[in-house]
């Protein structure tokens, strides 16, 4: 049940904070994602979540290559969207952009 709910709190929570904290955008810097991580105890073990779903896609890349080589997010992005049919989860993060 961690993992639901850490996952869970990606969707749901992490908008609100980072708009409270940096005001409202379309995307979000790497640094504004991490430190709202580490901050508002999102769990680490999905950072790489966290960046899929805030940063911009110039900026995926780049930070995905750098902080976490071994994911592709592509293929990260799929497992949790499995994970999550699943659990018969039908919230915000079922209508992750496409990351083609």
């Amino acid at each position: 049940m961690l993992k639901y709910w850490a996952i869970k709190k990606y969707g749901n929570k992490m908008q609100k904070t980072l708009t409270k904290r940096f005001g409202e955008k379309a995307f979000y810097s790497p640094s504004e994602v991490r430190s709202t991580v580490y901050k508002f105890d999102f769990s680490p073990t999905y950072l790489p979540l966290g960046y899929i779903l805030y940063l911009a896609p110039e900026d995926l890349s780049n930070v995905m290559g750098q902080e976490f080589p071994d994911v592709d997010p592509i293929q990260y992005k799929e497992e949790i969207l499995a994970f999550l049919d699943k659990k018969s989860y039908q919230g915000s993060l079922l209508q992750l952009a496409p990351l083609n």
